[in-house]
């Protein structure tokens, strides 16, 4: 007889300390309520600000988060918990509250993006998930939102999915790229599923498998005579941009134009210059130049600044991995437990007890001033002119609200983006964005670390 195919939720992507940490939890009634902050300690050195982002599927595994059979019965497998345990996180369901800033807001060192109110257990048992979720699509949406800002309004499309880690990040980036103003994508998966524009030209495979480039480009055209783009260093590019200019005045005779030539490989600066002048000298000024290939936010930034007469850039393996900084020191910590703030001590890792809130002063022509890490409840008419970035989306396992439209968090990120100071958006060496504590942020500091060490020392 053939065994039954199990499927797994994602209720199950939890580390295993964290379930052991559950049974120990249930079985010593430690199942009071609990708040996790989720921050990120340090940034990577060429970043002075980070864009989150992953709050909706956040959000959309919190609301169905739930052990079905196949997971229950796995957990079982492992003869390492006791049936009543699992029993009761057969029927667990998320039941707490989260309060969040908006996904494309700006962000810096040890402010808490998320912060999680619920049961013990169930705080817990999300950790890797959370922590998954804003690693990558906060990654991602710093190293896009940079390569936005080096191409100083010039196009951006985003052809990654082949070396993104897995189909899931693939997608991701389509819907960040929608996020912080990436014009295309050539991942048709994630396009459709986010509405985002497809763009794309063709590969070198297409040019050898033809007898020669001339008759591949002649075909191509022929199949998309009022969308083509040529792809001309296959074997050498001042040739194949020749080849291009001859089918191009073909295309011309037949009221069709050729809409761009690309090049992928080379010295894009040096080749992109000689191409233009090619170009322009046979009277096809419309037709733009893109290049692609290993480009990132740095080379962007480099051609620009050279003159490059580049029209569009493709990003690729080094924006869908964010190949500099691919991962950040992102955490998820207790900081209150049954109503009584909680730290840690440990060095180079501390952590800041109590619910908090983050406070953004603006300057009077709107840019960012500074912010003020403070507690969730603190009524102080300083904070009036100041704008909270933690709001509630989730109360009682349930949305507060519909989710955001993608060109509703894009115009938040470009409201956003537009709000830092030029020194915080440096691709290189970027200055320290000043974050303050309160004064009740700092008593309640000392007063738990005296706390603790009046416990832990008798």
């Amino acid at each position: 007889m053939e065994k039954k195919q199990q499927t797994f939720s994602k209720s199950l992507f939890a580390a295993f300390y964290q379930l052991t940490m559950a049974q120990a939890y249930w079985q010593n009634n430690q199942t009071g309520e609990s708040t996790f902050s989720l921050f990120i300690r340090r940034f990577p050195a060429s970043r002075g600000y980070m864009i989150f982002a992953g709050l909706e599927d956040i959000l959309d595994h919190l609301s169905t988060f739930q052990f079905n059979a196949d997971d229950i019965d796995y957990l079982r497998s492992l003869n390492h918990f006791e049936n009543d345990f699992l029993d009761y996180l057969s029927d667990l369901k998320f039941t707490g509250q989260v309060r969040a800033m908006k996904e494309g807001t700006v962000f810096f060192p040890n402010e808490p993006v998320i912060e999680i109110t619920a049961p013990l257990i169930e705080a817990q048992l999300i950790e890797n998930y959370l922590l998954n979720r804003v690693n990558l699509e906060t990654v991602l949406a710093t190293k896009a939102a940079r390569a936005i800002y080096a191409a100083k309004g010039h196009t951006i499309s985003e052809f990654g999915s082949r070396r993104s880690h897995g189909i899931d990040s693939a997608d991701a980036l389509v819907r960040i790229g929608k996020i912080v103003g990436i014009e295309s994508t050539g991942n048709i998966h994630g396009a459709a599923k986010y509405t985002q524009k497809i763009s794309g030209t063709m590969a070198h495979s297409f040019i050898t498998s033809f007898n020669s480039e001339v008759e591949a480009f002649r075909a191509f055209a022929n199949s998309f005579p009022d969308g083509s783009t040529f792809l001309v260093d296959t074997f050498d590019t001042e040739q194949g941009t020749k080849n291009a200019i001859k089918v191009a005045h073909e295309m011309s005779e037949n009221g069709h134009q050729l809409n761009a030539i690309r090049l992928d490989s080379g010295d894009f600066g040096t080749l992109s210059k000689k191409v233009r002048k090619m170009l322009d000298a046979d009277g096809l000024t419309q037709v733009k130049i893109i290049v692609s290939g290993d480009i990132d936010e740095d080379m962007i930034s480099a051609l620009l600044e050279s003159g490059a007469p580049i029209d569009s850039f493709g990003i690729g393996t080094k924006t869908a991995t964010s190949s500099d900084a691919p991962a950040i020191d992102c955490v998820y910590k207790l900081v209150e437990y049954d109503n009584t703030p909680v730290m840690k001590l440990s060095k180079g890792k501390e952590t800041l007890a109590g619910k908090k809130q983050v406070f953004r002063f603006k300057t009077d022509n709107n840019v960012y001033e500074k912010d003020t890490l403070a507690l969730h409840n603190e009524d102080d008419k300083r904070y009036s002119t100041a704008h909270p970035l933690l709001g509630e989306v989730m109360a009682n396992g349930v949305l507060k609200r519909p989710h955001p439209s993608l060109d509703n968090l894009h115009n938040h990120f470009l409201k956003e983006f537009a709000s830092i100071h030029e020194q915080y958006k440096l691709l290189d060496r970027p200055k320290n964005y000043p974050v303050e504590q309160s004064q009740a942020l700092i008593k309640l500091q000392e007063e738990t670390l005296t706390k603790i060490e009046s416990i832990e020392t008798t």
